[in-house]
């Protein structure tokens, strides 16, 4: 009995006679009761389930991936343990055993969960409105975690007064993390007539909303879709300093056109985004890039300022004639975005992964488009905790095969590059859950 007891629990097994880390002791009860030696082995046999589930700290371990964390400087080989919704462990190789559930992604790529600065998901409830009724605005779930997509920021759609709809609506229902920038204008995006009204930009009441009701949700201001000077830019400054965070601009449809060097370098603070950053609008002067193609000058001045540069694609802000020559000449958005709609997704954009391999059409490695998809919008909109698998992170994760072949990637004026390489999403986990695999990387055989 003694020889099978060390054999069974080593010396400093807890629940050895002399370890008093638990609260009971299996061979004491069984010495006492006078137990037989053959009596003692069926009772480990029935008892050695939930010892071998106790070794299993791990819920999920994914096993032979090739990491990029740019926060932390990972780009090679590593296996990501995942326990209670948190990134519990990173290594070159965890043993198998220690895991309830075992995902093998050699050949495959793991990054943090994609972070999407600028899409649009308040659907609001008035028929005929801009936001209402999916005409423009869609629901998240069904169009993130295909992309590897865990957390997203809804860049104004609503404003103080219809931010409550839009929480209960949308962001209280949704597995995927939504996160929001309240619009300047009282009423957000509903019609781009009210959008003009001035009367309804109140920075008081905006900042009160992000700092004293919702300081977890609404991370920064959007101003947009403006045809006056800069008053709407400027107030939404104003409430960004009452608040404490970033003002988004959405530039552009002025008449007569404002200029973005006076709004770079005269009304926009070191931290706040121009978004669209690659739209070839009406207006030359509206755009990064000059008609011979060379990046303005004052572009590279105000990056360096500090000045947040936001993709957001969308269905009419993404020119193959601005991003290649800007590219080329070393100036990149510091934030890779989609300005998901159901205009964009249907047409060049599609999803935030596509996104990325245009980049990679364009030369930019996959170490970059993910930084800029993932650690760096989690820096602008001020959330540390997001964009990266630290320990102790929650675990939100995506896995992406890297495609070669010949693939075509299409502006929003129907004009395309090639590209060899594209990322497919193969694994989502949000908060330590899958919740999507495409094919069935995670599930059982069924034949066996």
């Amino acid at each position: 009995m003694k020889n099978i007891r060390k054999l069974l629990f080593p010396a400093d097994h807890p629940w050895q006679p002399n370890n008093h880390k638990t609260g009971f002791n299996i061979y004491n009860m069984i010495h006492l009761k006078g137990f037989q030696q053959k009596h003692f082995i069926i009772l480990f046999l029935f008892l050695l389930p939930s010892l071998s589930l106790q070794a299993q700290e791990l819920d999920i371990l994914l096993k032979g991936g090739h990491l990029i964390d740019p926060k932390n400087n990972i780009n090679t080989v590593m296996d990501v343990g995942i326990a209670d919704g948190k990134i519990a462990e990173i290594a070159p190789n965890i043993s198998e055993k220690r895991a309830v559930k075992l995902i093998n992604i050699a050949g495959l790529y793991i990054t943090p969960g994609l972070l999407d600065m600028h899409v649009h998901v308040f659907m609001g409830n008035e028929p005929g409105v801009y936001i209402a009724n999916g005409a423009t605005s869609v629901m998240p779930d069904g169009f993130t975690f295909k992309a590897g997509v865990t957390t997203v920021v809804d860049a104004g759609s609503s404003g103080w007064r219809n931010f409550p709809l839009f929480k209960e609506q949308t962001i209280d229902k949704a597995k995927t993390r939504v996160l929001a920038l309240l619009n300047i204008v009282g009423t957000g995006m509903r019609s781009r007539f009210e959008e003009q009204d001035v009367s309804d930009m109140n920075p008081v009441m905006t900042a009160h909303s992000i700092k004293k009701l919702y300081p977890d949700i609404l991370v920064g201001i959007k101003a947009a879709h403006y045809w006056g000077d800069f008053t709407q830019v400027d107030l939404a400054v104003e409430a960004g300093e009452k608040a404490g965070v970033p003002v988004m601009v959405d530039f552009g449809e002025h008449d007569p056109p404002n200029s973005i060097e006076s709004l770079f370098m005269e009304h926009l603070r070191p931290g706040d985004i121009f978004t669209h950053t690659y739209s070839y609008g009406p207006s030359q002067r509206e755009t990064i890039v000059d008609e011979k193609g060379k990046v303005k000058s004052f572009v590279f001045e105000a990056q360096q300022k500090g000045i947040v540069f936001d993709l957001g694609h969308g269905g009419g802000a993404f020119s193959w004639r601005q991003a290649v020559p800007a590219t080329e000449q070393g100036f990149k958005a510091n934030v890779i975005s989609s300005d998901l709609h159901t205009q964009s997704m249907n047409s060049g954009m599609k999803d935030l992964s596509n996104v990325l391999s245009k980049f990679m059409a364009m030369d930019v490695p996959l170490t970059d488009v993910i930084y800029r998809a993932t650690w760096s919008p989690a820096q602008v909109i001020g959330r540390p905790d997001l964009g990266h698998l630290s320990i102790g992170a929650e675990a939100d994760v995506a896995v992406f095969n890297l495609r070669e072949g010949n693939f075509g990637f299409i502006d929003v004026r129907g004009m395309k590059i090639k590209g060899s390489k594209k990322l497919e999403t193969e694994l989502t986990i949000r908060a330590g859950k899958i919740v999507w695999d495409l094919n069935g990387l995670a599930a059982k055989d069924f034949r066996k």
